[in-house]
């Protein structure tokens, strides 16, 4: 053998005294990181909302290979400060008005804590059997607050499971349909299946679709219209199955939902579910962003008719104070999904799980593993309260409608569609743009064209700013401003900042609009 030389040695003795779970240093560093974000919450809003850094920044930040020897904690913290945050866009800053929030919370965020510290994997029931019994009892918990029908709940033979998202949701549902179907008329016939959405349904769907064997070209994404607000018409729905049928297809399963990404429209469950009835078709509701506010007696009328649903979904890491990931799904017939996505190999056989009187999760979703969700969820709960978590979605409402009104003062802009929950959808009106157009001596309209060039030009000029962050929306061909309220930390002087900057944006996009007279 060959003498150690200096290197090894000092790498020998290093690594020898590693300890990844040190109580003591554990505290000690836990208690810097808390005290990190503590003054990282403090301070988010003085942070550019989105990003500003250029694509492949960190490459050129960072060393091009791992250290050979450990750094300590400060050292790592200080290159997060100067590194790492930079090149976040700040979801947690209460100027932050884009997609739907990911909001967060002290209970959310100790919760998570604590499951991640415990770092049990609850496939199955007896692999931690708390990890099971508490998310059958906050599910169940969850979905009184919602009145949900008693068909949906452990205590009426349904049941409920938290996903990871609502792709996940989506996934399993499809798939359970897709083999109830398939059990009775063959499985050579999957090519035959046809789903059902709107057109304003999320792209989750489809890509469950794709995943789930379905033919490309039975994907029906139905046409809406401003007319109906953005909602999925029952008699399009009718009109297309009809069709479908007549040409030898079988329909299988539709997505319905309550709060689009685009508009926050609602399809209305109750007519929309007759219809799938008739043909014996799998009814899933996406509620992801607007199911929480339906805690809110006033806001509940929008889940009418869930009751002739299979399944119905909402992502409590969207508008509930829980962090990600926490898609919260509910089924009438959890037998449907165990069909489905079970396996059972020797080395998880157990007394329990073949005493078939728990609950073994493994069965409800895609992955085997699954972390211990519930955990954050149950401190949500019992942390705030359902009279808080009401004033909490209300007082969101509350701001957006401010938002609105200040929108509706301004004759340069348009509201686009009715404001359902927490979100504004506006523009600048055509008729803002100086540009005039003359065909044939007549004063013609400005293009919809230009309105939206001037829209998009608004966004990006707000959004580089770093002072507010917004997303947008395409919707019959009008390009749309989507202002969304749900941050944990926004106050009504964070949305008056907001417009604010919105008019000072505009006021300098519409100065580049000259008018001409363009005679054709």
């Amino acid at each position: 053998m060959g003498s150690l030389n200096s290197d090894n040695v000092a790498s020998h003795t290093s690594s020898s005294n590693i300890s990844p779970l040190d109580p003591e240093e554990f505290r000690r560093q836990g208690h810097m990181i808390i005290d990190f974000l503590a003054d990282y919450y403090r301070d988010v809003e003085k942070y550019p909302v989105q990003s500003q850094v250029e694509p492949g920044y960190l490459q050129k930040r960072l060393p091009k290979s791992t250290p050979h020897n450990p750094e300590p904690i400060e050292t790592i913290l200080q290159d997060v400060q100067e590194h790492i945050v930079p090149g976040l866009t700040h979801w947690q800053s209460p100027n932050f008005f884009a997609y739907f929030q990911c909001n967060s919370s002290i209970a959310g965020f100790l919760g998570d804590m604590l499951s991640t510290g415990f770092n049990v994997v609850g496939f199955n029931w007896i692999a931690s059997p708390a990890a099971t019994e508490l998310e059958t009892i906050v599910m169940d918990w969850l979905g009184e607050i919602l009145n949900l029908p008693k068909s949906f709940l452990f205590s009426g033979n349904g049941g409920g499971v938290i996903q990871g998202t609502t792709c996940e949701a989506v996934l399993c549902t499809l798939v359970a349909a897709r083999d109830q179907m398939l059990s009775q008329i063959g499985k050579e016939n999957l090519v035959k299946l046809v789903v059902y959405a709107s057109d304003q349904t999320h792209s989750a769907f489809q890509k469950a679709a794709q995943i789930a064997g379905i033919h490309p070209m039975n994907f029906r994404a139905i046409k809406t219209s401003k007319s109906t607000s953005f909602a999925l018409s029952p008699d399009s729905l009718r009109a297309q199955i009809c069709e479908d049928v007549e040409a030898g297809l079988v329909p299988l399963f539709l997505c319905a939902t309550v709060g689009t990404t685009s508009t926050a429209a609602i399809d209305p469950l109750e007519s929309l579910c007759a219809v799938a009835k008739d043909y014996g078709m799998w009814v899933h509701v996406d509620a992801a962003y607007a199911g929480s506010a339906c805690i809110c007696p006033e806001f509940r009328h929008f889940i009418d008719g869930v009751e002739g649903a299979n399944s119905f979904s909402l992502n409590a890491h969207k508008w509930f104070l829980t962090s990600l990931d926490c898609c919260c799904l509910w089924v009438k017939d959890p037998s449907a999904l165990i069909k489905s996505l079970s396996t059972n190999p020797e080395f998880l056989r157990n007394k329990a799980s073949d005493s078939k009187q728990v609950v073994d999760y493994k069965d409800w979703q895609i992955t085997l593993s699954r972390r211990f969700r519930s955990l954050k969820l149950w401190f949500v709960l019992r942390s705030y309260g359902v009279a808080n978590l009401r004033s909490f979605m209300r007082n969101h409402v509350k701001m957006a409608n401010l938002f609105e009104g200040f929108v509706a003062m301004d004759k340069r802009f348009e509201i686009v569609v009715p404001i359902n929950f927490a979100m504004v959808c506006f523009r600048i009106l055509p008729s803002a743009l100086s540009e005039t157009v003359y065909k044939n001596g007549k004063l013609d309209i400005v293009s919809e064209e230009l309105a939206n060039e001037a829209n998009r030009k608004l966004l990006e000029s707000i959004n580089m700013s770093g002072c507010v962050f917004m997303t947008h929306a395409v919707v019959e061909g009008v390009y749309v401003i989507r202002f969304a309220v749900g941050a944990t930390l926004v106050e009504e002087r964070h949305v008056i900042t907001a417009w604010k900057v919105v008019q000072e944006h505009a006021n300098v996009i519409l100065s580049t609009y000259k008018p001409r007279a363009l005679l054709v």
